[in-house]
Parts: structure tokens; sequence; C-alpha cells
């Protein structure tokens, strides 16, 4: 449906759920996602997670696949939208095996394209932990700024760690890619 130079999205279909369970469970994968226990989820819950994705709601879920092969390899999509002040939250991720080539800068590049595109927000943000310095470099690449960071507000593997909010602008992105 949406395609960049590396990945393509699409809908999530039955067949990925098995895959998306497995990514999703990896710790290393989860540690990066949510600030919850990193507890793992059941296949059937995955199911239902896929089974209730809708195109008729304000948050949007892409299923991540290789664009010349067609391999799924994780999700991302909006988490939250503030219609009223034009702002997007959202998320990413990939199966481990997958990190490090160029799929997730993509995918996130093609993601900011359509919140700012087809949603027409004007602008984007997220969160990422202190110690995910891949996912930072990316957002830092894509053009995100840091708008503030939550001291110690998450406990990870023994340890408090800070939350960093990063955003990007509709006027800051369309200047970096032209």
């Amino acid at each position: 449906m949406y395609i960049g130079e590396k990945v393509r999205f699409r809908a999530y279909a039955k067949e990925d759920t098995k895959l998306a369970h497995e990514y999703i469970s990896d710790a290393d994968v989860k540690k990066n996602l949510t600030p919850d226990i990193p507890y793992p989820i059941t296949l059937h819950e995955e199911e239902k997670w896929i089974e209730n994705q809708s195109a008729f709601k304000t948050e949007y879920s892409f299923a991540i696949e290789i664009l010349q092969s067609g391999e799924y390899i994780g999700g991302c999509g909006v988490n939250k939208v503030d219609w009223k002040n034009s702002v997007a939250e959202i998320g990413i991720f990939l199966g481990k095996k997958f990190w490090g080539k160029g799929y997730g800068s993509d995918g996130m590049n093609l993601l900011i394209k359509f919140v700012f595109e087809q949603m027409n927000i004007n602008k984007v943000k997220l969160n990422v932990y202190s110690f995910n310095k891949r996912a930072i470099r990316c957002y830092e690449k894509l053009g995100f700024k840091l708008e503030g960071v939550l001291r110690q507000e998450l406990f990870r593997d023994g340890q408090y760690h800070d939350i960093h909010i990063m955003g990007i602008l509709k006027d800051e992105y369309f200047k970096k890619i032209h």
C-alpha cells in the first residue's frame, strides 16, 4: 500500500500472527517497546490483536515487509492522535534479525510521510528509552529533535532509565527531504 526504498506497508494478515508473536516475544525487542513490565504475551493475544485491526479508527497499524521479498519483518503505527492540536504519536518495531539493515529508518520515514501527507498532522512525536542508542541515532537522522527528558521514568533490568521525548514538525520534515 505505502512503499519506501526498502520496505512496504500493508494491513496485517492472519498469516503474520506466528512471526509477529515470535518477534515481539524476543526480550531485546520487547524491552524497547513499552514501559510496562516486559511480560510475554500469548499467541492467542497476538491473534486477537491482529483480528481487531481496522481502517475505521484513529490509530493506524501497518505490517512492514521487505520490498524485494515480501517477507514480514515487523510493524509500526500511529498510536495516538490529538486532532485538535494536530499531533500524532508513532512507534515501530522490527524482528531482531532485521536490525541494522536500514529497514527501520526507511519504515519510520514512510510512516512520518504518511502522517504528514495523508493525515494532515503538524507534528509527529515519539518516546524512546535512553539505552536505545540505535533508535535515537535513527530518529535524529530523520530530523527528530529532543524535546524533553523524563528522568529515571523507566525501570528496566534493575536500573532506572530516562525516556526521551522526540518530535518533528511537518515543515522541518519537508525541508529535510527537499
